[in-house]
């Protein structure tokens, strides 16, 4: 019996250490099941995180404007236009004006330098101007200043012809854009432009030797405010890329340019439509 005894205190430490093993193994099991699921691989957020947004915009397209044939005539023209614009970041714009660089932009203010053209005139665009003699197309640079206020912009530019007629002209301005709904945005802007002598003598002046050969008086043009411009813009999106941009304009010829003698009407009215597509 003695003998019996000891063999059962024996087994005991060996079950007592099988039923610890057991009871660790549950609980780890009990765990194991308690522990967070592995999150899913998220696809789109990892070409996110590794392929660059892009920061630029193009937008081309075409359109056709409707403008007396030239600066002060009553006859109108259709001309062709290209509708381009393009965009890099906020630093960079591409239009059919030319190029604008945008240096310093803080606050709502920004300096931009300009770079673009003036087309000049031909003396076949209008019967006053036979004699005249053409203007060259010729290059421009500038600068700008603009202070934004939410929607509405106050600016000040200055751009100086090389070569050509030499201009020298001023642009002080106001504009507004907003969008009325999620796919129309309505603008807004008044302009007046200022001229230096040899601009004002150039397109709105009459020399001796173009009087001769015109039949024009003599006229001599200062420089001044030359003209004021109002104009209001729609931009419809017709979808994701597609859009439609119109635009109505008067512009009114005032001072020396609206007294000159080959000035046909001092109010010049213009209109425009464009169909573009924006990658």
């Amino acid at each position: 019996m003695f003998s019996t005894i000891q063999n059962d205190r024996r087994v005991s430490p060996c079950i007592f250490g099988l039923a610890m093993g057991i009871m660790g193994m549950t609980d780890a099991a009990s765990a194991a099941d308690l522990s967070p699921p592995e999150r899913a691989f998220d696809q789109e957020r990892f070409e996110q995180r590794f392929e660059p947004k892009r920061n630029w915009s193009l937008i081309l397209g075409a359109g056709a404007m409707y403008k007396p044939e030239y600066e002060g005539g009553e006859d109108f023209k259709v001309s062709p236009i290209p509708f381009v614009k393009f965009t890099y970041g906020e630093w960079l714009e591409i239009d059919p004006k030319g190029v604008t660089v945008t240096a310093l932009k803080h606050n709502g203010f920004s300096l931009s330098g300009t770079v673009g053209y003036e087309s000049g005139r031909d003396e076949d665009d209008g019967d006053r101007l036979r004699g005249l003699g053409d203007i060259d197309l010729a290059a421009t640079v500038g600068v700008k200043a603009a202070y934004a206020l939410g929607p509405v912009e106050l600016s000040a530019a200055v751009e100086q012809t090389i070569s050509g007629s030499e201009s020298l002209i001023g642009t002080f301005g106001i504009e507004y854009s907003a969008p009325v709904t999620e796919k129309l945005i309505l603008g807004a802007k008044a302009e007046a432009i200022v001229a230096n002598d040899k601009h004002m003598e150039a397109y709105f002046g009459v020399n001796s030797t173009q009087s001769a050969a015109s039949g024009l008086p003599e006229y001599k043009p200062k420089a001044g405010l030359k003209r004021v411009n109002v104009s209001a813009s729609a931009t419809y999106l017709l979808d994701e890329h597609w859009l439609v941009r119109g635009q109505a304009g008067l512009g009114i010829l005032t001072g020396d340019a609206a007294d000159s003698p080959i000035v046909e009407e001092k109010l010049q009215p213009s209109v425009s439509l464009g169909i573009g597509y924006k990658f």
